[in-house]
């Protein structure tokens, strides 16, 4: 039989079979994509996380067995299915609809150029993933994983728990086994989140060192496409074949020079003899996350780290000057989007069109409203004194004055902190029950910001995030490796209907 990487795992060998015959042996591309396929009609009209299917996954997992068979590897993820969140084009015959209802019809025929670079690497697209819709900025008083296209994801680990957002479907089918990882995009945490509380490995890069060009944006300062895996090695793979700048995205060619194969070198060793800044000031998400928490602190000093504790640091300028920033960029950004799309699919072509839009569509106000597009809407474009000074203070205290800052005075190579707390109660009703995340600092400054699984709170996992400076995707994957590989914390979702008691 022909056999894919061994990065495919015992996972993907378990839904093809229960015989210890296939069992000891890996799956070929087909049939893993065929057991995915399989998952994803077997649970998703309970999860919610894939909005569609690629009906050429099949073929193309054919075709990289043919290669393989013909000594031709492209590289680790070679043949290995993954589900790309629904903002991002690829060339499918698949709509392109950030869960929302005015682009149910946005089939584009063009792959972002993070899509070019998995299928150079020889991936499987296998569907697109649910999201929270617009990636969670319609309104402040939305459901994490809703979107008028897709329902409500729920998370794998406990039913009528939340799987964040917004890559709330990219988190929740990796979990549940319904892909092999999955891409997810954040502009504040909307990687990390769904990650740590979906029991993954999620990554935001810095950036521009992924291209953003055929992505449907918030803001173009803060939105970065990232991994979202059941391993750090699995993750680094993932950003070894997607990262790099393009002229169309205006990224600087740092990106390319930071362009490498994040997977070579990983070393269990890494946590020996670095310096890590230990941020209180993203503690008390609840007692038993900081109690997780301090059970991550004690492994980590265990294999070699030096613990310097932080104890504050106020976030309070920083966001109010992301908000002024993120509204202001939507506006323009999405316009600019829309004007790509062909306008006989695409009848919204700005953002003004689409608040008028989801008025004029009862289902779009189901559950909430869409405050915060009208704020945006309310905005004056880049030559705003206000958009320009925020602009400027939202990335100096974020990064210079921030993460820069911190590391040089606590001699760290790299922040931890817990990522958020456990899971919320989904309410339609009231919204989200969110409590914070440690994803402000690194969005705003545009930083790397990595999260591993550390542990669970009564079956519901939390993550451990690694927060460093600008292109230090090689040194935070090294380093939560090396956590990973001494912990093992992920555990397999159970598929609880509640914990309530």
């Amino acid at each position: 039989m022909t056999k894919i990487a061994c990065l495919a795992g015992a996972a993907v060998v378990a839904l093809l079979s229960t015989s210890a015959a296939a069992q000891a042996s890996p799956p070929t591309s087909e049939q893993a994509t065929q057991a995915y396929l399989a998952q994803i009609k077997a649970k998703n009209d309970l999860l919610r996380a894939v909005i569609a299917v690629n009906p050429a996954a099949l073929t193309d997992a054919k075709a990289r067995d043919a290669e393989r068979k013909a000594g031709k590897v492209r590289s680790a993820i070679h043949g290995l299915p993954i589900l790309l969140k629904d903002n991002i084009e690829s060339a499918e015959p698949l709509a392109t609809t950030a869960g929302s209802l005015a682009l149910k019809d946005n089939v584009t025929g063009r792959d972002a150029p993070l899509v070019k670079g998995l299928r150079e690497a020889g991936a499987v697209i296998l569907g697109k993933a649910n999201l929270s819709e617009w990636a969670n900025i319609r309104s402040n008083n939305s459901i994490s994983g809703w979107s008028a296209v897709g329902g409500t994801v729920r998370n794998p680990y406990v039913l009528d728990r939340s799987a964040c957002g917004s890559s709330s479907g990219s988190g929740a089918a990796v979990a549940a086994g319904l892909a092999w990882a999955a891409i997810g995009t954040e502009t504040d945490g909307s990687i990390t989140c769904p990650a740590a509380i979906n029991g993954l490995v999620g990554l935001k890069p810095t950036v521009g060192l992924v291209s953003r060009t055929h992505i449907i944006p918030i803001s173009h300062s803060q939105d970065t496409a990232g991994p979202m895996t059941t391993t750090v090695r699995d993750a680094a793979e993932i950003l070894t074949a997607i990262a790099g700048s393009d002229p169309a995205d205006g990224a600087t060619k740092a990106a390319d020079s930071h362009k490498t194969d994040y997977a070579k070198g990983l070393s269990k060793d890494a946590l020996k003899g670095v310096t890590l800044a230990v941020a209180r000031f993203y503690t008390g998400y609840s007692p038993k996350t900081d109690a997780v928490f301090e059970q991550a602190l004690k492994d980590l000093a265990a294999q070699g780290a030096t613990l310097v504790e932080l104890k504050e640091f106020d976030e309070g300028p920083i966001g109010r000057a992301e908000g002024v920033v993120l509204y202001t960029e939507l506006k323009v950004d999405l316009a600019a989007y829309l004007a790509s799309t062909d306008p006989a699919k695409v009848k919204t072509r700005t953002l003004a069109d689409v608040i008028a839009f989801n008025k004029a569509t009862p289902k779009e106000f189901e559950w909430f409203g869409q405050e915060s597009f009208e704020r945006a809407e309310k905005t004056k474009g880049y030559d705003d004194p206000d958009y320009i000074k925020a602009a400027a203070d939202a990335r100096r205290l974020a990064g210079p004055e921030g993460i820069d800052k911190i590391l040089k005075d606590t001699g760290a190579v790299a922040i931890v902190a817990p990522t958020t707390g456990p899971a919320w109660t989904i309410d339609p009703l009231n919204g989200d029950n969110y409590g914070g995340s440690s994803t402000t600092l690194p969005a705003v400054a545009g930083y790397p910001h990595l999260t591993v699984p550390m542990g669970d709170v009564t079956g519901l996992p939390v993550g451990l995030s690694f927060i460093g400076p600008a292109w230090s995707e090689k040194l935070l994957l090294n380093l939560g490796y090396a956590y990973e590989q001494a912990t093992m914390r992920r555990k397999a979702p159970t598929f609880k209907t509640t914990i309530a008691p």
